[in-house]
């Protein structure tokens, strides 16, 4: 064979062009974060970030609706990886919403992943933020390794790499052995990087060490791209599986509910609140995809972009607090914050009244949505644990509520309101924080550098989390495009 004989295939350079723009953008902004200079660092880089994300989002409505399979059908361009990929978007993750091919189902993950290893240890200085790196590394390497090898067993008993290849191949043939355990070793891969108990241990520590910002974005953007791949693969790979696999997803995510949700109760951290909230919120988010019906991928669609708004603005006035208080994500450091700091406050109370489902917010439409999809699939039960998972909730997203409503604000904590403040100690925790930035000067509250855009942040999806809890209605239509797009394949 000569190499004029070998052809590459097809490749549909419209669908595949938010991808480009996003990898483009990504080296664009390495480069620039090369450059000498504060300007080139504090003006480049977020601007030619928000450029890149605003091509991508713009590409990304363009092919909406054109559910088109490219790449020899390695990747699936539809309106569910598009609504997914509006949910915080990074390169691995878009592969990895788009993936029907279990290749690039692996590349994505990888991809994704080895991005936020890095990301972990960002800030080198801090113990804690190297540690948090090192963890997570040799955790995701285990739900990798475990990952991998039941793909490999998946392909062994199939023949196939494509997901509807191995659907077909699973008709009249859905219980073999080999395919029960390559089945069984990629929901463990899965639960470890989506924090599913039992494999939720390294989730508290890992969001804790790691600098706010990216504990953020694994929170929300991390979870939407695994729970994306996770829909596709199994409501459309596994589907003929369903009576086997279901089940026992069904038992992860009553115990993963539990779990979590107890976990928190006696946390005193932030940060270590809410990576507890998440393993529970993981918990509600497996019942979508059990019912392997079109309503449970709506549900679950719907509870992902929402879940972003009500994390979002969570661990946005936690990264306030921390530039403003010496007290860290202690919940100490949000003791009377209704009083002195009512912007962030509100933000706050919202995002924990939608997570705990109160009605008006979000957070009730969404669970409510997951709790009719598992009625309707044939999992009351787990429905009554969504339910129970929430009341269990209500002790520790309440407190945090009463803490900044109802108790007095310590006042050696705000560092710049205090007369024992050491200006000097102040600059030095700043440049920590804010590297590029020049300290405070002296005397000067830490809440002045670096906070007007958090709270920002933290009002706007706030506020989102309302306004969907109130008008739902946009967010239940990308939903069900979402749903529709998967739902042709099943």
């Amino acid at each position: 064979m000569t190499f004029a004989a070998l052809k590459g295939p097809h490749i549909d350079w419209g669908a595949l062009s938010p991808e480009l723009a996003l990898i483009t953008g990504a080296v664009l902004v390495l480069l620039a974060g090369l450059v000498r200079g504060r300007v080139a660092r504090s003006v480049g880089v977020p601007l030619l970030t928000v450029l890149s994300l605003g091509a991508f989002v713009g590409l990304s409505i363009w092919q909406f609706r054109h559910n088109k399979s490219i790449l020899s059908s390695a990747l699936r361009v539809d309106d569910l990886a598009l609504v997914i990929n509006f949910v915080l978007a990074a390169a691995g993750m878009a592969v990895l919403a788009e993936a029907q091919n279990l290749v690039t189902l692996f590349l994505g993950i990888e991809l994704l992943s080895i991005s936020l290893y890095i990301l972990c240890a960002t800030e080198m200085r801090r113990e804690q933020s190297l540690e948090s790196g090192l963890k997570y590394l040799i955790i995701g390497s285990v739900g990798s390794a475990t990952l991998l090898y039941g793909l490999a067993l998946v392909y062994g008993a199939t023949s196939s790499t494509d997901f509807t290849g191995i659907a077909r191949a699973l008709q009249g043939n859905a219980s073999d052995a080999l395919l029960l355990t390559g089945i069984g070793l990629i929901v463990v891969g899965f639960a470890f990087k989506n924090s599913v108990a039992p494999f939720h241990q390294w989730t508290p520590d890992v969001y804790q060490g790691a600098p706010t910002p990216i504990t953020a974005f694994m929170a929300t953007a991390t979870k939407a791209a695994a729970f994306a791949v996770f829909l596709r693969m199994f409501d459309v790979a596994f589907i003929q599986a369903q009576e086997d696999w279901g089940p026992a997803i069904a038992a992860l995510a009553a115990v993963t509910i539990v779990v979590g949700n107890v976990g928190a109760l006696v946390q005193t951290s932030l940060k270590r609140l809410l990576a507890w909230s998440s393993v529970g919120q993981a918990g509600y988010l497996l019942a979508g995809v059990v019912v392997g019906t079109r309503l449970g991928v709506q549900a679950t669609v719907f509870y992902l972009a929402v879940y972003l708004f009500m994390n979002v603005a969570a661990f946005a006035v936690v990264l306030a607090r921390e530039r403003e208080t010496d007290l860290g994500d202690d919940l100490e450091a949000f003791a009377g914050l209704g009083a002195t700091r009512p912007v962030l406050a509100w933000p706050m109370t919202l995002a924990m009244l939608a997570l705990a489902g109160i009605p008006a917010t979000a957070g009730f439409i969404g669970k409510f949505y997951l709790i009719d999809a598992a009625v309707d699939g044939g999992y009351t039960w787990l429905g009554v644990m969504i339910v129970i998972g929430s009341m269990i909730s209500l002790g520790y997203y309440l407190r945090v509520i009463a803490t900044m409503w109802m108790r007095p604000a310590p006042v050696p904590a705000i560092a710049g309101g205090s007369p024992e403040a050491d200006p000097t100690s102040m600059a030095l925790e700043h440049s920590e924080l804010e590297q590029d930035e020049s300290p405070p000067l002296a005397g000067e509250p830490r809440a002045r550098y670096g906070g007007i855009e958090v709270a920002v942040v933290a009002v706007v999806f706030g506020a989102a989390t309302l306004f969907f809890g109130i008008i739902p209605s946009p967010l239940l239509n990308l939903a069900d495009h979402a749903g529709r797009a998967l739902g042709g394949l099943l």
